[in-house]
């Protein structure tokens, strides 16, 4: 079905449009929803999910909002935006927490029957915000979408008045369907997919999708429909996806590409939980999945997986890999192939689980006893989540060394575009494994290289050895307790993963490659960072650069000499300053300025716009 009107139509570049309401009112797949449907016609897709912690928080609460953010456009698209340019709220409690981002003289949807007294002093409001002006400044299209719903469904069998009232955010849906010039066709086949064996559930959800749709057809509130059209991307299939899809997939193609079954061993745990809940699918590719008791057994279940010859991961988030420590250290010292992927979360302790954070930086580089370095990389988009999984794959496998591989909650459950890639079009993947026996085995030789030692399975003839937590001898693996011995392999365990300098692309800044000021970020805030360094380029900003770090233990090569080309370099991370410390650990002799926000939210374009401006005014 498509928008048939005589309505004038506003051709517009791009829209940002918020859901929000209680967390059992559906936001969260009315959001995707939209957000794929957008995808399937083309445009450029960026969403943020922001939901409560309790699986069931107190119904019309202020706290208890869930809410689901869709930035669409036929340009490009980097963040889900600022300010909104519609919002639909569900009651009360949606509407009080999410005005103050509407952008003055936009729309705002509301179900009026939601706004009863009870939810109206549940959301702290001394009077009904529809009917004392205090909306005055914006286009408020008054909606009994519940009343809607249940005249819609009034005919229709087998649903009682709780799964009739659950329906209304199709309702909403539908409105916005038609609004923005969407089709119903995709969430119409969504349903007769989802609910197979419920028809009564396909039946009430197509209706109501179908009556909000034709019922911003006909409102006169509604003056014009808008269209966006596709963006302008480079050839090829594409689909919508999620980070944690996304790093579970690039491990499954990782597996293939190196030949190694894939095993997961993880403690289910907010946000990462959804990579373990994808692998599990895949039985069909020899994929191995452990749901362990707690985080300890997750890690050593999963060095237990690489010991025997397997591509070995497991999965957590900043609590979690706190309690991973102590192993993650004993795959160090055994050296073992091992990725350990933390999606971030705020902290600290049980902190913020369903909010974004950059809170565990210093803790991977650091967070274990002794001298225990790893490779620490990153993820910066949902889509190449799916990229540094394989890299993340690739560098563990040729270097002998655990990996940590950073996304973070804003990532992971958001979504975008992403190019649909085949195994052959990977890069490939060599790993150490030794198959056949040349001349006398020792555990800890290594190439003379990469300084990785070469991996030999339990069960080789002729390459039977121990392995364990204890300080070993530089070739045969025995313990030892000599003190040149101790020192020796604690230097050449940090060397070798500085020598992954040598293995990985040189930084690249980018719009201008110097200048007078270079912003820097890492990880999930490329988005924001990458949009705000665009607009003032776009405003005439000509001196401005961008460095962003996915590789950030060891650095690559070439990072001083970039800083070198800046007059002012400013760090700019959600949480109170990690990587500005490693740089200034790192690189003397430069003044790194900071920005910061630890809100569990991501940068927004205005507040890092005036930064930048005031430093180079």
């Amino acid at each position: 079905m498509e928008a048939k009107t005589e309505n004038p139509q506003e051709i517009l570049e791009a829209v940002i449009i918020r859901f929000v309401g209680d967390s059992g009112d559906g936001m969260q797949l009315t959001g995707t929803q939209f957000s794929d449907t957008s995808a399937m016609f083309g445009n450029d897709v960026a969403t943020f999910p922001n939901y409560p912690a309790e699986i069931r928080a107190p119904q019309g609460s202020l706290y208890g909002v869930s809410g689901y953010q869709v930035h669409i456009g036929s340009v490009e698209i980097s963040t889900p935006g600022d300010e909104v340019d519609l919002l639909v709220a569900m009651n009360p409690a949606g509407l009080k927490t999410n005005l103050h981002s509407v952008k003055p003289g936009h729309t705002i949807i509301v179900d009026t029957d939601s706004f009863t007294k009870k939810n109206l002093e549940k959301a702290l409001y001394e009077s009904n915000p529809l009917e004392d002006n205090s909306l005055e400044n914006y286009r408020v299209i008054e909606v009994a979408m519940t009343s809607l719903t249940k005249e819609a469904l009034k005919d229709v069998q087998g649903l009682d008045n709780k799964a009739i009232t659950r329906s209304k955010n199709m309702f909403a849906l539908g409105m916005v369907y038609w609004m923005y010039h969407r089709s119903t066709e995709h969430t119409i086949a969504f349903f007769q997919k989802k609910f197979s064996q419920k028809p009564e559930i396909i039946e009430a959800n197509t209706k109501v999708l179908n009556a909000g749709y034709y019922f911003a057809e006909t409102l006169e509130l509604i003056p014009n429909a808008y269209t966006i059209s596709p963006a302008k991307m480079a050839a090829g299939t594409y689909r919508i996806i999620m980070g944690n899809t996304a790093t579970a997939w690039g491990f499954l193609a990782a597996a293939e590409k190196s030949g190694l079954e894939l095993f997961l061993g993880s403690y289910p745990i907010t946000p990462a939980s959804d990579i373990l809940h994808e692998l599990v699918k895949h039985k069909h590719f020899g994929v191995k999945t452990l749901q362990a008791e707690d985080e300890i057994a997750g890690i050593t279940s999963a060095i237990g997986a690489s010991f025997a010859g397997d591509l070995a991961i497991t999965t957590t988030s900043g609590p979690g890999l706190a309690l991973k420590g102590e192993a993650l250290g004993l795959a160090m010292m055994i050296e073992l192939p091992l990725v350990v992927v933390d999606v971030q979360r705020g902290g600290p302790s049980t902190g913020l689980p369903t909010k974004t954070e950059q809170s565990d930086l210093l803790q991977a580089m650091y967070g274990r006893n002794g001298e225990s370095p790893v490779i620490v990389i990153a993820a910066s988009t949902p889509a190449n989540c799916f990229n540094y999984a394989y890299e993340a794959a690739r560098l563990t496998l040729e270097h002998m060394t655990p990996v940590l591989l950073l996304t973070d909650g804003y990532i992971a459950n958001g979504s975008a575009p992403w190019k649909i890639q085949t195994v052959d079009e990977m890069p490939p993947i060599k790993n150490r494994k030794l198959t056949q026996l040349k001349g006398e085995y020792h555990p800890y030789e290594r190439d003379k290289d990469s300084l990785a030692r070469f991996w030999a399975v339990p069960g080789t003839p002729g390459m039977e050895h121990r392995v364990g937590g204890l300080e070993k001898d530089k070739l045969t693996g025995n313990v030892s307790y000599v003190p040149e011995n101790h020192e020796y392999m604690t230097n050449i365990r940090a060397e070798k993963i500085r020598r992954v300098q040598n293995y990985i692309p040189d930084q690249e800044t980018e719009f201008s490659d110097s200048g007078d000021l270079l912003v820097v970020g890492w990880g999930g805030t490329y988005g924001g960072l990458h949009s705000a360094v665009k607009h003032l380029k776009d405003e005439g900003y000509s001196n401005i650069g961008f460095l962003h770090f996915h590789y950030l233990n060891p650095m690559p090569k070439n990072t001083e000499a970039i800083l070198k080309r800046f007059k002012k370099i400013i760090v700019c991370e959600l949480n109170t300053g990690q990587l500005v410390r490693i740089l200034r650990s790192n690189y003397t002799g430069f003044e790194f300025l900071q920005y910061n926000k630890i809100q569990g939210l991501p940068f927004a374009n205005h507040e890092l716009m005036s930064k930048f401006k005031q430093i180079l005014s």
